[in-house]
């Protein structure tokens, strides 16, 4: 009987041992390779600032990996700014050139070359709502004004007209502080950029399209490069090769791509290209993704740059699937992995529009080839 009873004991924690770790699989499980030290995650809330909150949250990183110092710049700061010069260009280009909310990584540098970078502490850039950006009105009244500004109602332009633009900034996100308090003494924007030896020279950005020559630098032709920046083209590999190269180096780097597929599951803290049906409840075969069905995504507008994020670190899952972890914008309550997510290689290679990243994260083979 005790012999029985020993066996039926052992039979019953085997099935309890072999269900406990059938359960424990299920779904995704991650395990980070590399995963660098950066600021907390913040919310964009009712804007399409994530441009900004996603290189801030870049430059806070490059603060904290140069200077072992962590900061809390404001994204607001970039966005006035940025919409001072998006009026102006509007204008001059006779109504004919890109307006909105969006822009890219390489507005928030255009920025701080200008006017430099200044702590949310001091400038929150919200007048209305505290803690609570909602950018809809402000975004229909300044076009409002452009619309009637290229009509040229007194047949030429007043001197004024942008004065009365940049009062509607003043009321919407507040005047800029020609300096404010940091660690106890005044300090203007561009000496804190001094302070910190932060060069936006030594950054640059990548893409890959086969329409454009290799290793050469283009104007990347989405929308919201409304400055009409200059961007190195390079092959896929090789911008893949950038991406795991900074990542193990210990650079993040600002990402720009597509998250409107059925494949991006920010709720469920996945981005994905799977060969099958989409389904998350684990890991599946994703697609191969090559440049000649990438590009003719690109062409075809079904990849096109709607959103910016922070790339942290590189991860796998339990089948040895590569995944990129990637801070978002959309709060640290936004899903379970407390604003994080992670996109697969594939959706990597697959919607990745362009990415921002130090100069010294590229390998130098890739540099030589770009002459840097």
């Amino acid at each position: 009987m005790k012999t029985k009873r020993l066996f039926t004991l052992l039979i019953t924690a085997v099935v309890s041992i072999s269900t406990f770790a059938q359960e424990k699989n299920e779904g995704y499980q991650f395990k980070d390779l590399t995963d660098i030290k950066v600021t907390t995650v913040k919310d964009q809330q009712s804007t399409g600032t994530c441009w900004s909150f996603s290189t801030t949250s870049f430059i806070e990183a490059e603060l904290l990996r140069m200077n072992n110092k962590v900061y809390d710049l404001s994204e607001m700061y970039f966005v006035r700014y940025a919409y001072e010069e998006k009026g102006q260009d509007f204008v001059r280009y006779h109504g004919n050139n890109n307006f909105g909310e969006g822009g890219q990584a390489h507005d928030v540098m255009n920025q701080i070359k200008r006017y430099g970078f200044i702590t949310q502490e001091a400038y929150q850039g919200n007048q209305y709502d505290p803690g609570n950006y909602r950018h809809r009105e402000l975004d229909k009244i300044l076009q409002a004004i452009l619309d009637v500004i290229i009509t040229k109602p007194n047949r030429k332009l007043t001197t004024v007209w942008f004065d009365a633009y940049k009062s509607v900034l003043d009321a919407y996100l507040g005047e800029v502080p020609a300096n404010f308090n940091l660690n106890g003494k005044e300090i203007t924007p561009k000496d804190f950029v001094k302070k910190e030896n932060f060069n936006t020279n030594d950054y640059l950005e990548l893409t890959s399209f086969i329409h454009h020559p290799v290793n050469e630098k283009v104007i990347l032709e989405v929308p919201d490069n409304w400055s009409n920046d200059y961007y190195y083209n390079i092959t896929l590999e090789d911008f893949m090769e950038v991406m795991n190269y900074a990542l193990k180096e210990g650079y993040t780097f600002v990402w720009d791509g597509d998250v409107g597929h059925d494949g991006f599951e920010h709720k469920k803290n996945v981005a994905v290209v799977p060969a099958g049906d989409y389904d998350f409840t684990e890991p599946k075969e994703e697609k191969k993704i090559d440049v000649d069905f990438r590009q003719k995504q690109f062409d075809n507008l079904t990849t096109t740059d709607d959103h910016l994020m922070h790339i942290t670190g590189l991860a796998k899952d339990q089948n040895g699937t590569i995944y990129y972890k990637t801070k978002n914008s959309w709060g640290d309550d936004s899903n379970s992995l407390g604003g994080y997510l992670y996109m697969s290689e594939s959706y990597m290679r697959l919607n990745s529009i362009a990415i921002m990243v130090h100069k010294d994260a590229i390998p130098k083979e890739i540099k030589n080839k770009l002459g840097l």
